[in-house]
């Protein structure tokens, strides 16, 4: 009956739970979880360390000629469009499609993946997208050369 005659009807769910929220951050959280959550968060901290550590050494470490693009393929879909571009340095996404024998969203969809994870991993994309016209080839995604091993 208090809170019918307190807090309007429209607004005793929002009560309700500011209510419980308030009393819940008054309640001391068990020591385990706190230890957890401590443990876990040191842990993070070392993590980003480590990281930022490594991407610093292969920045360093980057020569030409050193990533290996197969690295950054997941299937044969993928190992079938790093062969296409090695190559032919370049291709559309039509063609890469046939290539390949599945549907172009399928191949865009990798091929902004391997950007993606290739950028993420080493600082610079292994397959770039190029809007323009470059050797004959209007809207096309291009192999960067200059990271690839070169193949014998």
């Amino acid at each position: 009956m208090e809170l019918a005659l307190r807090v309007p009807e429209g607004e005793r769910s929002n009560f309700i739970r500011e209510a419980i929220i308030e009393k819940l951050e008054r309640t001391p959280r068990p020591n385990k979880l706190l230890e957890l959550e401590q443990r876990i968060a040191k842990l993070e901290g070392e993590f980003s360390k480590v990281r930022k550590y490594l991407a610093e050494l292969e920045v360093i470490s980057y020569s030409k000629g050193q990533i290996n693009p197969y690295g950054f393929c997941k299937d044969s879909v993928d190992h079938k469009i790093i062969d296409y571009l090695i190559h032919y340095k370049g291709a559309t996404t039509p063609e890469l499609a046939t290539y390949t024998n599945t549907n172009r969203w399928l191949v865009l969809n990798r091929l902004r993946r391997l950007e993606k994870t290739s950028k993420k991993t080493i600082g610079k994309p292994i397959v770039e997208y190029y809007a323009g016209e470059k050797s004959g080839k209007k809207r096309a995604w291009w192999i960067n050369e200059e990271l690839i091993e070169a193949k014998t």
